[in-house]
């Protein structure tokens, strides 16, 4: 671990999540030194699965940063071969997808954040990344010339900064840069359960528009490896203390799983989602890059957070080593504010999608109510009528061909 004093450092990187971590590989994919500095101390807990799905697109970029990077996630993760939507208790869609190809990186995998982080963290290790760690950040000060990063154990000075200090990031409020957007007034309820490995569930992703089982709450099931992740969306009025609390959870949770897994819960958390995008990903002087959620806030459907994340800090490495490589300021300017456009951009993108999946899941008025009756009342003779109710979870479909500006 660096000593803290007053240091130089061609690129800080604020924050050690998943995109923090991703930062600082994409940084030394260009041959740049990068130091870390992370908030809380080394080895420090952090409950809950929050991100455990990769898209292929998002595999592909971090084998891209370091060769079997993606394929190791790949091995760590699951794959489910099914996915299944059901309206009132009815199955409308289900879709079986093929085996993965050997040797290709699949369509997607599924593992818990705390695994995601562990590999990027050894990754980062045998990358050469220097971590500063317990070092909470009191502000950032940008000049024509660079950055200024104070930590409540000295003061950093860079030529650029990532920013990946999540959702409350310091790096942003330094800066003065707003969030814009909306935030959910729907709650939803998210709980971890480990998996019974001597008798497992079948390895699907299942979803309940208006479980009877859960008097018309919409439920989500996801499996990831060692474990699932059911999601409970709240109606109007519902008292989140009962089911939020864990003891409420082992009240609900028998009458959509197995009762065993009443006694596998390992986390649960309540909350109501900003859809919100960063004003801009840059500061005046195009000295700092926003990234993950320091730079904008989902609703989670289409796992949009941790997916658009990576390709922000692969953006934001490329301009910065385009930036480093010119005596013309110009163009290093140019390079930043060019990277943190096209990600701007990418954000307002995912934002609009997530929006859409959120009013085709819990969309109350009389128009979309009947939509969704009568696509479920057909699925059965018009399948692509299943499929668009099965696609609401997610959001549209994304062109891969422009992956760089839509993820």
């Amino acid at each position: 671990m660096t000593e803290v004093g007053t240091q130089q450092q061609e690129v800080i990187v604020v924050g050690a999540g998943p995109v923090g971590l991703t930062a600082a590989l994409a940084i030394r994919s260009h041959n740049i030194p990068v130091t870390v500095i992370e908030a809380e101390p080394q080895g420090r807990v952090r409950p809950g699965s929050r991100a455990i799905f990769f898209h292929n697109a998002t595999l592909k970029l971090l084998e891209g940063l370091r060769p079997g990077l993606g394929h190791a996630f790949a091995a760590q993760g699951i794959i489910w071969g099914t996915k299944r939507t059901l309206y009132k208790g009815k199955e409308v869609y289900v879709r079986h997808y093929p085996a993965p190809t050997p040797g290709e990186l699949p369509h997607f995998t599924s593992l818990h954040q705390s695994v995601i982080e562990r590999i990027l963290y050894e990754t980062c290790v045998e990358a050469g990344v220097e971590f500063v760690w317990n070092s909470p950040v009191s502000s950032v000060e940008t000049s024509e010339t660079g950055v200024v990063v104070e930590t409540e154990t000295g003061v950093w000075t860079a030529k650029y900064v990532i920013g990946a200090d999540g959702a409350r990031s310091v790096v942003r409020q330094s800066l003065g840069i707003e969030l814009e957007g909306p935030r959910s007034h729907d709650t939803f309820v998210v709980v971890d359960v480990q998996e019974d490995v001597e008798n497992p569930l079948p390895i699907e992703r299942i979803f309940h528009y208006q479980n009877p089982a859960m008097a018309g709450r919409n439920v989500l099931y996801v499996p990831f490896q060692g474990g699932w992740r059911v999601d409970l969306q709240l109606l109007e009025g519902d008292d989140e203390e009962t089911y939020a609390s864990l003891e409420g959870v082992k009240k609900w949770l028998p009458r959509v799983l197995d009762a065993k897994y009443a006694d596998r819960v390992t986390w649960v958390s309540a909350y109501r989602f900003y859809q919100v995008v960063a004003k801009s990903f840059t500061d005046t002087n195009r000295r700092v890059l926003l990234a993950g959620e320091a730079a904008h806030l989902f609703a989670p459907f289409g796992a949009r957070g941790f997916n658009s994340g990576v390709p922000d800090v692969v953006l934001a490495a490329r301009s910065i080593a385009t930036a480093l490589q010119t005596d013309d300021q110009s163009v290093a300017n140019a390079a930043v504010l060019a990277a943190a456009d096209e990600r701007q951009f990418a954000a307002s993108y995912n934002r609009d999608c997530a929006g859409i999946a959120l009013e085709h899941l819990q969309g109350s008025s009389p128009e979309m109510n009947t939509k969704r009756e009568v696509a479920a009342s057909l699925a059965s003779i018009v399948p692509s009528l299943g499929r668009w109710l099965d696609e609401g979870p997610y959001g549209p479909k994304v062109n891969h061909a422009r992956m760089s500006t839509k993820y």
